[in-house]
Formats: structure tokens, C-alpha cells, sequence
């Protein structure tokens, strides 16, 4: 018994400071305002967005950052100019179509298909919330997409998806991406309102 509550108190103390719960829209609904709603439900996004699953194939630099602590990316790479990696040493290099563990048992390399880095126009490390709200509304710094299409992004894209499972030695994303989709839908529905900033 003594050894499980010493393991249970481990695993509480080894969360990371950004691990956050993620409330779903419905814990926004006493809200009246609907613009006040609006900002809440992104504010509660900011949770996912600014977390490092999703900062670290953000940046607003030549190439990613990694780990819980966002540390340039070991091997130094840079992005290239399809977002994959420079020619020769292309992001698949090393990532494959899934979460590889290591030989160890310590640690994981992340993989998806395909794995990449957002396009410098998606890139947010460093910017407020009230900066990138503005950003992933904006079609020519978005990829093209309207609200409707950030949010099937947002709900249903799998590299969206790979955030809430990183593989070992990575904290997920809060939440989960239905409850993240949920959250976009809900802000789109209510006006897609941006925090002051």
C-alpha cells in the first residue's frame, strides 16, 4: 500500500505546470454576453493553442522547437521551404507515420503522416492570445481557410489530433480534440470574438 501511494504521489508531482483541464462549452453558457461568451470560449482554446504540442510546430522562426521546455530541436534543423526540412534531411527523415519509442523505453520520437511544421504565416511562439486569434481568423495567414474549415482543422485533423497523443515522454494537450472542437464550434457560433490585447 505504501509503495502505491508513494507511486500515486510521484505521478501527481511529475505533471507539468502548463497541465491544465479544458472545459467544454457548456461550462460557458452562463454567459450572457454573447461577445463576453465568444472571448471566454477562446480564452479556453488559448489552453491548447499556447501549449507546447501545438507551439512547437508554430514557430514563428527557421525551425522547430521541441520538448516540454520548447528547446530548439536536437538534430538543428531547419524548416525548408515546403515546411518539411531542408532537402536531404527532410522532417521523415526522422519521424515516421507514428510515435517510434526508443530502444530505451525512455522517451519517444514523435511521428504522423505527414509531419511537419506549420507554414511561417501559422507561426504564433511568442504572441499573445489576442495576437493569435487575430492571426488563425485571418485567411492569409491561416492557410487559406475560412471559420468553417479552422474548425473542421481543429476537430478533425489527425496532426491537430497527434497533440492529445504525443507518445511517451510528451504531456498531451488539455483537454481532448473533441472537446477542442467542441470549443471552436462554439466560439465560431457565437462570433468568433478576440480577447482585448
Amino acid at each position: 500500500m505504501r509503495r502505491l501511494t508513494i507511486a500515486i504521489a510521484a505521478a501527481f508531482l511529475a505533471v507539468p505546470a502548463f497541465a491544465q483541464d479544458l472545459s467544454g462549452p457548456d461550462a460557458f453558457a452562463d454567459i450572457a454576453d454573447e461577445t463576453e461568451r465568444s472571448v471566454a470560449l477562446f480564452d479556453e482554446m488559448g489552453k491548447v493553442l499556447t501549449h507546447p504540442r501545438c507551439l512547437n510546430c508554430h514557430p514563428v522562426t527557421g525551425g522547430p522547437t521541441q520538448g516540454d521546455d520548447m528547446h530548439p530541436h536536437s538534430p538543428p534543423v531547419v524548416r525548408g521551404d515546403a515546411d518539411f526540412g531542408a532537402p536531404g534531411m527532410n522532417c521523415s527523415t526522422c519521424h515516421g507515420t507514428a510515435n517510434m519509442t526508443l530502444t530505451d523505453g525512455h522517451g519517444s520520437i514523435p511521428g504522423h503522416e505527414p509531419w511537419s511544421l506549420a507554414p511561417v504565416s501559422m507561426g504564433w511562439q511568442g504572441k499573445s492570445l489576442a495576437e493569435i486569434c487575430a492571426q488563425i481568423k485571418d485567411p492569409e495567414r491561416n492557410g487559406g481557410k475560412s471559420l468553417e474549415q479552422l474548425y473542421e482543422h481543429n476537430a478533425h485533423d489527425g496532426l491537430v489530433g497527434w497533440g492529445w497523443d504525443p507518445g511517451q515522454g510528451r504531456a498531451p494537450a488539455p483537454g481532448s480534440q473533441e472537446i477542442f472542437g467542441q470549443l471552436t464550434r462554439a466560439w465560431i457560433d457565437t462570433g468568433a470574438a478576440c480577447p482585448a490585447g
